[in-house]
């Protein structure tokens, strides 16, 4: 189950369950739209993997105990470990590789 991150490791944007401009990499890192089109190229600068749009959990239990009221999302807020020059060096040195080929 994806932990549902509440913010972007970026620019600290709140991405509330429902965002739609929440996107994730394979390892649930989550950023806002803007920051990975305008700042990362598509390059998650913990893994240089790419990113997808969060999918939305249900808010109400269509199926028994399955919905946001059961399975919260994250409160815990997450930020980056590298520096603004460092994640131009690598998104530099990986943006023109395809994700599915990085």
């Amino acid at each position: 189950m994806l932990e549902l991150r509440p913010n972007c490791e970026m620019c600290d944007k709140d991405l509330p369950p429902n965002a739609t401009d929440a996107r994730i990499c394979s390892y649930e890192c989550t950023f806002c739209a803007s920051c990975v089109e305008d700042v990362l190229q598509n390059v998650c600068p913990n893994c240089a993997g790419g990113f997808v749009p969060r999918p939305i959990r249900p808010a109400l239990d269509r199926r028994a105990k399955v919905s946001l009221a059961y399975q919260p999302a994250s409160t815990t807020r997450r930020g980056l470990k590298y520096d603004l020059d460092d994640i131009a060096r690598q998104t530099a040195k990986t943006k023109h590789i395809a994700p599915q080929d990085r």
